[in-house]
């Protein structure tokens, strides 16, 4: 579980909230179950007709990597490969075929199987970077329909506070009435420029950084298998693996 996500989701509506509360504002004051369906229903709205529904449904399911952590360690996939390549280095290649059962990574089990089919070093990496450009892309895509709805997100809540001051207008003769009707216009426009920056804006950003980490890592395997089927040594091998951690990592595997 990445804990970072949720304490700052908390830590932004707690500091939105409690200087409300300072204020001596109430949460009834912002709770407003029209201005809600105007915001969030106009939002996902514009973002249906924006994309087509298979992209969608990629940006609900890699909406996961904002709360959780990759279960693959790096350096793992680095020793791993280092051990391959003494295995082939050895007993050659076709050695390595036992060993694609142990391999739960889809993109590493797939460049391994190509290594062990004795696909040549050069077919296998423009093998593997095709399947990186057009997946890259095809991800990035999810990150683009959460952008879209912080874009998105504001601009209904402005159509929102206009639909208000309308029913305040036409209720100028019934002062009783003026306050939800007020009420509606503003917190509309919170709720709009609200889940833009505190949801839709920072999903986004958390998707493109796990993305990206995951490409980092592809990168990696890419390198390394391809070096694997040259008969690079896997100590050397091992060596420049490890110029794709970041500085962290490498500290860590010190």
């Amino acid at each position: 579980m990445d804990f970072l996500t949720i304490i700052g989701v908390l830590l932004g509506l707690g500091a939105v909230i409690g200087g409300m509360l300072l204020e001596g504002g109430t949460l009834h004051s912002i709770s407003q179950l029209t201005a809600a369906v105007i915001v969030i229903g106009g939002t996902l709205g514009a973002v249906f007709v924006t994309y087509p529904s298979k992209t969608v449904i990629a940006a609900i399911k890699n909406g996961r990597f904002v709360f959780i952590h990759s279960s693959v360690e790096p350096m793992s996939i680095i020793k791993d490969i280092s051990l391959f390549a003494a295995i082939a280095r050895k007993d050659g290649l076709l050695a390595l075929e036992g060993k694609l059962k142990t391999i739960t990574h889809p993109f590493f089990k797939k460049g391994l199987q190509l290594v062990v089919d004795g696909t040549e070093p050069a077919l296998t990496r423009e093998i593997l970077e095709i399947d990186m450009e057009y997946s890259e892309e095809y991800n990035n895509s999810s990150a683009k329909v959460y952008e879209s709805a912080g874009g998105y997100a504001p601009t209904i809540g402005i159509l929102g506070a206009v639909l208000g001051l309308i029913h305040v207008m036409e209720n100028l003769a019934e002062p009783e009435k003026l306050g939800a009707g007020i009420a509606v216009a503003f917190v509309a426009t919170i709720y709009g420029v609200g889940s833009a920056n505190l949801l839709w804006l920072p999903v986004a950003g958390k998707i493109k950084v796990k993305l990206r980490e995951e490409m980092i890592l592809n990168e990696l395997i890419t390198e390394g298998l391809v070096a694997l089927s040259e008969g690079e040594n896997p100590r050397r091998l091992e060596e420049k693996l490890v110029g794709f951690l970041s500085g962290a990592d490498k500290r860590a595997s010190a």
